[in-house]
């Protein structure tokens, strides 16, 4: 009987002893905190207002170039393909968007300007989203301006349906009155400033 009794208490003493070292663990130990999960919201990113289309090796380093850094420093948000763009862009995605939803196209003409059958696609896509273009001659006059053979790997049915399309839309962007630039005579800032002043006025008629 006595043996029970002092197993009995002794069960107690170790019961007592382990509730009072498990207390004693809690107020030094560090509160659990749950790992804040952030969920990061991407920031709408606003469309371009005007979109420049231009042949790059014309145009990129001087008029398109000097043309998209003026707009941007009187705040508003040009797109010029290399400017705009970066690695693992879709380009034709990227680029119809930017045409799509800008307010204003800026069609910057050079002798070359129809060779190539992207700034011809550009152009006859901002006629036929119907938006407010400012044609710019620069070292090329309208009547210079002619659709040649584009052939770009489709049946010769859609390359002749292609042509018809780009003459349609050059037609009608040489019959919109435009500025004309001559690197050799014109006084740049001037024509920066004059060809910022149109494309902002058609943003205000456009809005």
């Amino acid at each position: 009987m006595y043996l029970r009794v002092m197993l009995i208490a002794g069960k107690v003493a170790v019961i007592a002893a382990t509730s009072r070292l498990q207390a004693f663990s809690k107020c030094f130990a560090r509160p659990y905190c749950r790992p804040n999960h952030v969920q990061t919201v991407p920031v709408p990113v606003p469309p371009h207002d005007v979109f420049i289309s231009h042949r790059g090796p014309d145009t990129r380093r001087n008029l398109s170039g000097l043309l998209y850094d003026h707009l941007l420093r009187l705040g508003h948000r040009p797109f010029l393909d290399h400017r705009n763009m970066k690695a693992g862009d879709k380009l034709s995605e990227k680029i119809d968007t930017a045409m799509r939803d800008c307010k204003v196209g800026v069609v910057v003409f050079s002798p070359r300007f129809c060779e190539s059958s992207y700034c011809l696609h550009e152009l006859t896509l901002l006629i036929e989203y119907k938006k407010r273009v400012i044609p710019i001659f620069y070292n090329v006059k309208p009547s210079q301006l002619r659709v040649g053979d584009i052939y770009n790997g489709t049946c010769v049915t859609d390359q002749k349906e292609l042509e018809i399309r780009f003459s349609r839309a050059l037609e009608e962007a040489k019959n919109i009155v435009g500025l004309d630039f001559n690197s050799s005579r014109g006084y740049w800032s001037e024509f920066l400033q004059s060809a910022s002043d149109a494309i902002i006025e058609q943003i205000g008629q456009s809005s």
